[in-house]
C-alpha cells in the first residue's frame, strides 16, 4: 500500500485512479471475507464510494486537461483518497451501529464535523469498521457483529475500541481510517497491529457527529502507514467548530503539508521525561521492555537528554479514568431508550417495561457492565465520595502533566504493558482487560496530544512460509498470511497540549530511520 503523498502523485499523473483505488479497497475486503478466518475489519462497505470516485476522477481529469491540476490538490489535498471509518462517527445517509443489536438499522441524517472536513477535501468515506460495542472495550470482542482479528496473527485479537479501522489500514484495506479513543482505543490498536495511530489534543478535531462514550474524553483519531499519513488528514479536520463548544484550532498547523523531521541540532536539544511508575509496573511484559529501551538508546543517541521522573499520581489513572468514564458512559447511554430512534422491544406493560426490555435486548454485558457500574458511581450514596474523588484525582494528574512539560519537551512510555493477546484470552476477565490502558489513559486524563509509534516487536522465528509481496521489516509476509509469531510493539511520544506538529516530525524521525519496524508492508 503506498502512502497518501504517492498516491496523490500517482491520481494526478494518471497512473491510477479513484475508481481503482475504491475497487481495488472492494476487491481485497471480498477476498479476505472468503478466506478462513476473515479479518471483520469492515462491517459494511459505503455503495456512494464508487459514484463519489466516478465524480473526482472526472475532476482530476478536467483540472489534468485544463493544467490546473496542482491548484486542485491545493484546495482539494484528498481528493480521490478512500478512508475507512469507525461506527460510531455519522457519515450522511449511511447505516451508524456503534456494532450494537441496539443501533441496527438507524441511518445517520447528517455528517460529523471531521467527515463533512474530509469530504471538503475531496476523500471519500470507503465503510464503517467493526469496533468495542459503544467503543468499550481494548479488544474489539465485545461487538455484535464478532471480533475483529489482527492481520499479523489472525488468532490475535486487533486492539479496541477502534480494531476494525487499525486492522483496516494494517491489512492495506484503505490508505488511512479514523478512529475514537478514551483511554488508548487508537493508539492501543495501533501498537498490536503495528503502524501509526495519534489521538490529538482534547478538542483539535470537533466531536459534533460522533457517539458519545465519556464526553469530557472522547477523541477522533487517525491511524496511518507513515506520520504523513496522519499529518494530512490532521491538517484537514483540525480546527474550531461551530457545533462544538469545546473544539479548538491547532497551531502551526501549515507544517503539516510537508512534515520534515527535527533537524539533527533540535533531536539533540530534546529533553524527555520517562515516567518511573511505568517502568515499575509489574505486568511489562519484557519484549515490550526490550523494545523501550531501544527506542530510548536511538533518542540518546541523537544527543537527547531522558530523565526518569517521579509521578505518583500517575498509580491513580487507572482508577479516576475508570470512575469518570463509566459514570459519563451511563449518563450519555441513557437516552438509548428505544423511543426515539434504534432497536424497540414493544411491550403492553407500560414505558417502564419498553425500556427495561430495549436495553436489556439490545445492550452486550460489556456494556451493561459499565452502564451499572456508572449508575453505581453516580448514585446518591457515592457521588460525593467517588465521583468527585475521581474528578479530583484528574485535576491533579493534569496539573501535574502541565508543570512537567514546563521543564520537558515529551514524555516517552509504552503505549501498551503487552503485545497483542489471543482472541478470547481476556474476554471473560474484565479487570485484565482494562489494565491494557495503564500507559494510555493519563494522557486522555491531561487531555495532551500522543501518537503511537512501531517501534518494533517481539521475540520469535518472524513469520511462518507465504507469498512475499513486497517490502521490508518482519511482517512484510504477515500481512498476506495472517501466521505471524512475532508481534508488533508501539512505544507513545506524549507531547503538552497542541504540540501535535513537533510529536508529529520526531515520528517522522523515527520513520526515516527505521522504515517496515514494527509494521506490515506498506507497499506493493
Amino acid at each position: 500500500m503506498n502512502t497518501i503523498n504517492e498516491t496523490v502523485a500517482a491520481l494526478k499523473s494518471g497512473a491510477t485512479s479513484s475508481t481503482a483505488l475504491v475497487k481495488k479497497s472492494v476487491d481485497t475486503f471480498n477476498a479476505d471475507q472468503k478466506s478462513a478466518l476473515p479479518l471483520n475489519a469492515f462491517i459494511e462497505l459505503y455503495e456512494s464510494a464508487l459514484k463519489a470516485a466516478a465524480e473526482a476522477d472526472k475532476e482530476i481529469q478536467a483540472a489534468r486537461e485544463d493544467g490546473s491540476i496542482d491548484a486542485l490538490y491545493e484546495k482539494k489535498p484528498l481528493l480521490g483518497i478512500p478512508f475507512a471509518n469507525k461506527d460510531n462517527i455519522s457519515v450522511r445517509g449511511e447505516h451508524l451501529t456503534c456494532s450494537s443489536k441496539l443501533l441496527q438499522g438507524y441511518v445517520a441524517p447528517y455528517d460529523a464535523t471531521v467527515i463533512a472536513r474530509l469530504k471538503k477535501a475531496g476523500a471519500i468515506p470507503l465503510g464503517r469498521c467493526n469496533q468495542d460495542e459503544f467503543a468499550m472495550g481494548s479488544s474489539t470482542e465485545y461487538s455484535s457483529y464478532g471480533p475483529t482479528r489482527n492481520p499479523i496473527n489472525r488468532d490475535y485479537v486487533s486492539g479496541g475500541s477502534s480494531g476494525g479501522s487499525t486492522a483496516a489500514v494494517a491489512a492495506n484495506q484503505a490508505l488511512f481510517a479514523l478512529g475514537t479513543e478514551t483511554g488508548g482505543s487508537v493508539r492501543l490498536p495501533a501498537s498490536y497491529c503495528g503502524i501509526y495511530g495519534l489521538k490529538p489534543t482534547y478538542g483539535v478535531l470537533s466531536r459534533w457527529g460522533v457517539v458519545a462514550y465519556g464526553s469530557s474524553l472522547d477523541q477522533v483519531g487517525i491511524l496511518g502507514h507513515t506520520p504523513q499519513d496522519i499529518a494530512t488528514p490532521l491538517k484537514v479536520m483540525a480546527g474550531l467548530d461551530f457545533y462544538d463548544d469545546t473544539s479548538a484550532d491547532l497551531p502551526q498547523s501549515d507544517s503539516l503539508a510537508q512534515l520534515k523531521g527535527l533537524s539533527d541540532s533540535e533531536l539533540a536539544s530534546l529533553k524527555i521525561a520517562i515516567p518511573k511508575q511505568f517502568l515499575e509496573s509489574k505486568g511489562l511484559d519484557p519484549d515490550v521492555g526490550k523494545v523501550f529501551e531501544e527506542t530510548r538508546a536511538w533518542f540518546e543517541s541523537k544527543g537527547a537528554k531522558i530523565e526518569t521522573v517521579d509521578l505518583p499520581i500517575l498509580d491513580a489513572s487507572i482508577a479516576s479514568y475508570y470512575v469518570i468514564a463509566l459514570s459519563e458512559a451511563a449518563s450519555n447511554l441513557s437516552r438509548f431508550d428505544g423511543i426515539r430512534y434504534g432497536a424497540r422491544v414493544d411491550n403492553e406493560k407500560g414505558y417502564d417495561q419498553l425500556y427495561i426490555d430495549t436495553r436489556s435486548t439490545g445492550f452486550g454485558p460489556e456494556v451493561k457492565r459499565r452502564i451499572i457500574i456508572g449508575n453505581y458511581v453516580l448514585s446518591e450514596q457515592f457521588s460525593g465520595s467517588t465521583y468527585k474523588k475521581g474528578m479530583s484525582v484528574r485535576a491533579r494528574i493534569q496539573r501535574e502533566i502541565a508543570k512537567l512539560f514546563e521543564s520537558y519537551d515529551l514524555i516517552l512510555c509504552p503505549t501498551c504493558p503487552t503485545p497483542s493477546f489471543k482472541l478470547g484470552q481476556k474476554v471473560d476477565d474484565p479487570l485484565s482487560m482494562y489494565l491494557s490502558d495503564l500507559f494510555t489513559v493519563f494522557v486522555n486524563l491531561s487531555r495532551i496530544p500522543s501518537i503511537s509509534v512501531p517501534c518494533g516487536h517481539t521475540k520469535g522465528q518472524g513469520v511462518e512460509a507465504g507469498i512475499t509481496v513486497g517490502g521490508d521489516g518482519p511482517f512484510a509476509k504477515a500481512a498476506i498470511t495472517g501466521k505471524s509469531d512475532s508481534m508488533p510493539v508501539g512505544i507513545q511520544f506524549a507531547g503538552p497540549m497542541f504540540s501535535e506538529a513537533k510529536l508529529l516530525r520526531i515520528a517522522q524521525n523515527w520513520e526515516d530511520d527505521h522504515k517496515g519496524c514494527g509494521s506490515p508492508i506498506k507497499s506493493e
